[in-house]
């Protein structure tokens, strides 16, 4: 028999460079085990024109397909389909990140290599004519595709138990792997302007955060001291960002900075800056950027979201409030800022216990080789 080319093949819509928490697990999951010896590639379609069809990125082979067409935050890729098929049947386990609307027909035929599938989120869109179509279809391409998947991969049990799709997956065997953070302890509070209270968030800047809510309760702060750092791209999001409402929040309030997108030691001194870090969300399944901020010892004050809370739940450095309620989130950012450094230490403890990079591919690796035997390394 032929040697598969691959170890294990990724599709997921959008991959690096883009940047969104979805992306972030296939990468770091992909990237991590080709540093351990695995043959890597990814399928995934090409968002960016300047972007090459084929590149190697630290040790994975990535594949990217043209893009015709983008219709809000799907993109219109004829030849995704059969590339992940061409691609699956070289190696000897097919992963799938979903939400994905060719996830059903990538899987209609029978492939000759077992099919994992991390179930991120129920899809959310803004309310709309087309958006509501869009979800519905996808809804069945990953109803349909978590019954034909070996194995299903939920960032935590309390995601899972509360997904629209909850029959579907509780009819597989449901193994829960918490997103890989990365320790982003050790940064330098260049962001940091005052010795007033710094509220801190960091993610795409699109309508399912909720900066709305985030913006009305630090306006509730009177003390001129204090401040606002809100990072994360705003250029190119799929789907559209909200950043001509969070800068006409900064035009009214000079405390608030909008800081982009960061990258690299860019997001340890984000880190290293902030007292608190809020995360918002009206539509949220994990929130890595929470988790990585508990690493460092950083309070989250998240809303009471399936899998959002939890990683609050799981390490108890933060506080939970109703999605949509900035009087709420207001009084938790102020309560979890006075936390003492031991309070805050053992949070940092827990949250790197449970969220750290080597644990989360520990287990993936396990799952992979229990379901393909030849993947041992």
């Amino acid at each position: 028999m032929t040697e598969p080319d691959y170890d294990l093949c990724v599709a997921v819509n959008y991959y690096a460079p883009y940047v969104s928490g979805l992306t972030e697990v296939a990468r770091v999951v992909a990237e991590g085990l080709a540093a351990r010896g695995w043959r890597v590639a990814v399928v995934a379609a090409r968002h960016d024109r300047a972007l090459p069809l084929r590149e190697t990125r630290n040790g994975v082979h990535v594949y990217r397909c043209p893009v015709l067409a983008t219709i809000g935050r799907g993109m219109v890729s004829p030849s995704f389909t059969g590339t992940v098929r061409r691609v699956a049947r070289r190696s000897r386990l097919l992963h799938l990140h979903l939400p994905m609307l060719e996830a059903g027909a990538i899987t209609a035929l029978p492939l000759p290599v077992p099919v994992v599938s991390t179930y991120h989120i129920d899809l959310w869109l803004p309310p709309s004519l087309v958006n509501r179509a869009a979800t519905a279809a996808v809804k069945v391409s990953s109803a349909l595709t978590l019954a034909r998947s070996a194995s299903v991969v939920v960032n935590s049990e309390d995601q899972a138990r509360h997904s629209e799709l909850w029959p579907k997956l509780a009819a597989r065997p449901v193994v829960p792997i918490a997103a890989p953070c990365l320790d982003r302890d050790g940064g330098a509070p260049t962001r940091r302007e005052t010795p007033g209270l710094h509220v801190g968030f960091l993610g795409r800047m699109v309508p399912d955060k909720g900066l709305e809510y985030l913006i009305e309760a630090f306006a509730g702060i009177p003390d001129p001291d204090a401040r606002l750092l809100l990072g994360g791209d705003y250029a190119t999001v799929a789907g559209g960002s909200v950043i001509d409402m969070v800068r006409a929040a900064a035009a009214r309030d000079p405390r608030i900075r909008i800081l982009g997108l960061l990258r690299g030691k860019e997001i340890n001194d984000f880190y290293a800056s902030i007292d608190v870090f809020a995360l918002p969300s009206v539509a949220e399944s994990f929130g890595i950027a929470q988790a990585e901020a508990m690493m460092c010892g950083i309070p989250s004050v998240t809303t009471d979201l399936p899998g959002g809370r939890y990683p609050v739940l799981a390490t108890e450095l933060g506080r939970i409030v109703p999605p949509r309620d900035p009087d709420a989130l207001r009084a938790a950012l102020l309560e979890v800022a006075g936390w003492d450094a031991d309070v805050r230490a053992g949070g940092a403890k827990r949250a790197r216990d449970e969220f750290g990079v080597a644990g989360c591919l520990d287990r993936y690796a396990a799952l992979f080789t229990t379901l393909a035997p030849g993947l041992a390394h």
